[in-house]
């Protein structure tokens, strides 16, 4: 990565900034370097509107380690994720302050939204902004991605494609937008069926699969054609094609974290309901498909004038706790600071 961007740091280094969580619709499992984040293959997703992290940072001149709060607390685990991400960028500035970190999310975290995605594009783009660094998007995607895989996705809006890359420094290994939000307006109604953190993370989940599923060399195989399938109905605006493919793609990931050893089961029963619901919905004639990324909550894509007939379809499966409806949204951005609470 170039390092031609550091500068000098002076006046008030505090930035805010807003990321939306995305939704993997041609998935993302498997990693070929787990210390920089590299997939093992490419991914499609699609940025939410309606769900979001705001994260404010501010460095503290001789201020000694990060202070962190999530969603108003503390969590030792995840200040040492933030420290690692921060040092990323303290490294490209040229500094070694301590830094103050806020950062509150308006949906679950940690049970399969994507909340480590919004958390730490923000904190990248936040962080960024804040030491006066010039960073394009690309470099902040690579950024995003060494913190968090699917970070490197929620940096941009709308359709966003995030290359596996062969390099073994990963600079190759980089989101990309396919197309607009409001180039096709879809929209997606998100079924909560539980607010709990997953009893197995994303990271732990994917090493145990690559290392005990049997069907890991199909998954890796397959992949870069259900990536072309997706590109051409994306920028064609085929529903019934991108509905197909982004099915497929889910039910094969799970049927790979499935078959590792011990098993990785994210659903619960209402989800699979959820899934029953959707695709009885779509038989018809209902333009909407399902995806489900590594936790319980499941997401319905559909065109909008189908929003209201989707959502109340899975408001009535029982164990649906609550049902969220999102449009498709911007990537990571500046925001005021009275937002931040707001």
């Amino acid at each position: 990565m170039n390092r031609e961007s550091r500068t000098d740091v002076s006046g008030e280094l505090r930035a805010i900034s807003q990321a939306q969580p995305n939704i993997a619709l041609i998935k993302y499992w498997g990693k070929r370097d787990v210390a920089l984040n590299l997939p093992v293959v490419g991914s499609i997703s699609i940025t939410l509107e309606s769900l979001w992290t705001r994260t404010d940072v501010r460095f503290v001149p001789g201020q000694k380690g990060d202070r962190v709060s999530l969603n108003g607390r503390s969590d030792d685990a995840e200040t040492k994720r933030i420290t690692k991400c921060l040092d990323l960028l303290r490294a490209r500035a040229g500094v070694d302050y301590g830094a103050d970190v806020a950062s509150r999310n308006n949906f679950p975290t940690a049970a399969g939204l994507a909340s480590s995605a919004s958390g730490f594009a923000a904190l990248v783009h936040a962080g960024a902004r804040a030491l006066k660094l010039d960073l394009s998007l690309e470099e902040q995607s690579v950024l995003a991605r060494r913190c968090s895989g699917s970070a490197a996705r929620s940096i941009y809006g709308g359709y966003v494609e995030w290359a596996h890359g062969t390099l073994a420094d990963g600079t190759d290994s980089v989101a990309h937008p396919l197309l607009d939000a409001n180039a096709w307006p879809l929209r997606v109604a998100v079924a909560i069926t539980s607010t709990a953190a997953k009893q197995v993370g994303s990271t732990e989940g994917m090493r145990r699969t690559a290392e005990t599923s049997p069907y890991q060399a199909a998954w890796i195989d397959t992949q870069e054609a259900d990536l072309s399938v997706a590109r051409d109905a994306i920028r064609a605006r085929d529903f019934d094609a991108l509905a197909r493919i982004s099915e497929c793609s889910c039910l094969k990931m799970h049927a790979l974290a499935l078959a590792a050893q011990p098993g990785l089961l994210y659903w619960n029963g209402a989800t699979v309901e959820c899934m029953h619901r959707v695709r009885a919905l779509r038989q018809q004639g209902v333009p909407v498909f399902f995806t489900v990324d590594a936790g319980p909550q499941l997401k319905a894509v559909c065109t909008p004038s189908a929003i209201e007939q989707v959502k109340a379809a899975l408001r009535d499966v029982p164990g649906v706790l609550e049902v969220l409806d999102t449009g498709l949204g911007e990537g990571a951005r500046a925001i005021a600071a009275d937002l931040v609470e707001a």
